[in-house]
Formats: structure tokens, sequence, C-alpha cells
């Protein structure tokens, strides 16, 4: 249940810009443009993804250029594994599933940094597996 609380901004104060740079220099890409363009095609993909409190929690972390790029998406019915996502952004963007799984690490990271440990938990939780690799977090199977 959702607290009446307003969602928490991000303490950092990170810039977009400043978010643009991290992921540039982490992706090792070798323009701005480049990492703009990657990071609007993985926050546009993870905006199908989320839905609900984590969803509004998450956009009110990220710089205002970030949120509005991930919440003009609508959710997807059904939320794609780790897996998907990253063949379903391969295939939008026109590229390989490899890069587009660097890509994805490259801006999850970031958002994941942005997002705090509670909030990526809370996320991860939501999502089916296979994300928590993406976010750059060791993902453990539950014994059967």
């Amino acid at each position: 249940m959702r607290s009446l609380r307003e969602p928490t901004r991000a303490t950092t104060g990170v810039t977009f810009d400043q978010m643009l740079e991290k992921i540039r220099y982490e992706g090792v890409y070798p323009t701005r443009e480049r990492a703009e363009t990657v990071t609007h095609a993985v926050l546009s993909a993870l905006g199908r993804q989320l839905t609900g409190d984590e969803r509004v929690d998450l956009a009110a972390r990220l710089p205002v250029e970030a949120a509005r790029i991930f919440t003009a998406q609508i959710p997807a019915p059904e939320p794609l594994t780790g897996w998907g996502f990253v063949k379903d952004l391969a295939t939008r963007a026109g590229g390989t599933p490899a890069t587009a799984r660097w890509d994805t690490g490259a801006v999850l990271a970031a958002v994941g940094h942005l997002a705090g440990p509670e909030l990526l938990d809370r996320l991860l939780a939501q999502l089916p597996s296979g994300y928590a690799l993406l976010f750059g977090r060791a993902e453990l199977a539950q014994a059967a």
C-alpha cells in the first residue's frame, strides 16, 4: 500500500547531462549523442515494463528529462523477462543482442544508482527474472 508521502527526489541532485556523462563513460561511447540515443532507447524500454508505485518513485528519482522519456511509455500488459527485454531492445534499435545487452547495462547501472538500494530491490521484485544482472547485481536462483 502506498503511503501518502510525496515521492522522494534523488538526493544526489544529478542533472540529465551528468547522467549522460556517466553513461557515456561507463558504456565507453564515443560521443554524448550516442550515449543520449542509448539512454533514450533503454529508458523507453524500461518504461514499458514498470507499473505502480515503483514506476512513480523511479520517475521521481530520475533527472526531469530522463523521467519524461521513461514515463512517456505505456506499460506492456505482460512484462518481458530480462533476456526478452534485451532482445526487444535489439529489435527496436536495429542492433544485435550483444550490443543491446551492453547498452542496457550501461544505462541501468546509472538508473540503479539513482534509484538507490531500497527502490532497486522493489523494482527487481516487480520485474520477471533476468533484470538483476542488467542492473549490475547478482541474481540468485531460488531453491525448488
